[in-house]
């Protein structure tokens, strides 16, 4: 019986999402996780039943990894329930997403292939809808201004523009991805 422990399976689960994020959808196979993880080859299949869970749970990883810690979460709801907090809210939401650069591809990537995948494509479609739900209950409890509506549109908007910053970073360098998201909440946002 083959022994599987957690750390193995999270490590083999960032080896697919840093496949997914340089060699795209196609080139995510069993050796190539097993390469980028440094382990012998076989360990991958040996964690994963087949390349449609294994791509399910690398889905759910990125999620994982791309949530706030403990302490900026904390720190966040400490803070006063204006527009400028709102501006920090999202200039960290951009920043914490675009510097893991390689999960948002790898998330591109998954997007794409669930096109094909319905188990896949519910899957995304659960983990999205309920991150944009936490997000609207968030800042419902929050106390900022805004509504429902508010929160989606900058959902939409900011995702947009952390796609043009890690795949075309040229066209809106740093300090105008920063006016604009304090642009993008002045104007969606209002009190």
């Amino acid at each position: 019986m083959v022994r599987r422990n957690d750390e193995r399976r999270a490590a083999l689960l960032d080896a697919a999402i840093e496949v997914l994020a340089g060699r795209g959808a196609r080139g995510l196979t069993f050796r190539a996780v097993d390469t980028e993880a440094a382990v012998p080859a076989g360990t991958a299949s040996n964690y994963f039943a087949n390349r449609d869970e294994l791509l399910f749970q690398t889905a759910a990883r990125v999620y994982e990894r791309l949530h706030p810690d403990e302490a900026t979460i904390a720190r966040q709801r400490a803070a006063e329930p204006n527009r400028e907090t709102y501006t920090v809210l999202m200039r960290e939401l951009v920043g914490r997403v675009s510097s893991f650069r390689s999960g948002y591809l790898a998330l591109l990537e998954l997007r794409l292939e669930a096109t094909r995948r319905p188990r896949l494509r519910a899957l995304l479609t659960e983990r999205i809808r309920a991150d944009v739900d936490a997000n609207v209950s968030y800042h419902e409890e929050s106390g900022l201004p805004g509504d429902a509506t508010a929160v989606r549109l900058l959902y939409l908007a900011l995702n947009w523009l952390i796609v043009e910053q890690l795949t075309l970073p040229e066209v809106f360098p740093e300090a105008e991805r920063e006016q604009l998201v304090a642009a993008a909440v002045e104007r969606i946002v209002t009190p």
